[in-house]
């Protein structure tokens, strides 16, 4: 058994470890609160502006295609893994890379795969493959509509260039503080509506419906990354809020059997200290 200073030792780094654990627990809460109202308010307009788009395309697919919904061989991908910049949120960052890796080595597993990262653990994970093209951690510095447009429209350039024939974005999409879904979104080329879609609807289009459409993808495509970002980052609050909760909770639980451990050591050596002084006073009486 530990003697007595290496178990105070111990509780009182255990103390330490709790609270810092715990201050941390606090921060993430009140900051997922922000990060959770901001997605909550944006999702039904992305939604909607999705829908408006689809519902749109389908009347020009066979008239005119646009250069974002062009199809083509599909020989290089890139894809976009979301991660955090900081690490302590359980399996966060490690379900963005290990949903990656399934990608590469299946799903494209002949395919010339690249990588835009955004997030530093993203970046960690894949520098050593020289696949990436481009790091945009230093979103999440100043996450505001206007950044994350500029990384849009760098997607955009390379899809319309011809660098890649699809683009794929990968982001945990906030459910609540304790769950989050690795979601895998194309981000380019747009994907077309599925089943049948009413655009017989009476209405006036000024100006036209290939002019809206051409006007509305941009944009629409620069949502789709907002909302998959802001995604991100409210679900990294969540899942370090939860980690840390959990780290706490096992702090504390260990502080207490050290606790224990220690009144029981301690509670050992004043027996022992008790029988000494009694055998000393019987061999002094004999």
């Amino acid at each position: 058994m530990a003697n007595l200073k290496e178990i105070r030792n111990r509780i009182s780094s255990v103390s330490s470890t709790m609270q810092i654990t715990s201050a941390m627990k606090m921060v993430s809460a009140a900051k997922l609160k922000k990060a959770q109202d901001a997605i909550t308010a944006m999702r039904p307009y992305s939604d909607k502006l999705t829908e408006l788009l689809q519902s749109l395309s389908a009347t020009l697919n066979a008239e005119s295609g646009s250069k974002f919904a062009e199809q083509r061989e599909l020989n290089k991908v890139l894809l976009v893994p979301i991660t955090s910049n900081r690490g302590l949120a359980g399996a966060f960052n490690s379900n963005i890379i290990k949903e990656i890796n399934r990608l590469t080595s299946q799903t494209y597993a002949n395919k010339d795969v690249s990588y835009l990262v955004i997030g530093k653990k993203a970046d960690d994970a894949f520098k050593k493959s020289n696949k990436i093209i481009d790091n945009k951690s230093h979103v999440f510095d100043d996450l505001t509509f206007e950044n994350v447009s500029e990384i849009a429209e760098l997607l955009m350039d390379k899809f319309i260039e011809g660098e890649f024939d699809k683009i794929e974005i990968v982001y945990n999409k906030f459910k609540n503080a304790a769950t989050q879904i690795v979601m895998t979104e194309q981000f380019l080329p747009i994907v077309p509506a599925e089943g049948d879609v009413d655009v017989n609807s009476d209405y006036i289009f000024e100006p036209s419906k290939l002019e809206i459409v051409e006007e509305l993808i941009p944009k629409s495509l620069k949502t789709q990354l907002y909302k998959g970002i802001r995604d991100s980052f409210a679900s990294e609050h969540g899942a370090r809020m939860t980690a840390m909760h959990k780290a706490t909770d096992n702090a504390t639980e260990l502080r207490d059997q050290l606790k224990l451990t220690y009144n029981k050591a301690r509670q050992a050596a004043i027996t022992n200290e008790i029988l000494e002084i009694v055998g000393g006073a019987e061999a002094l009486n004999n």
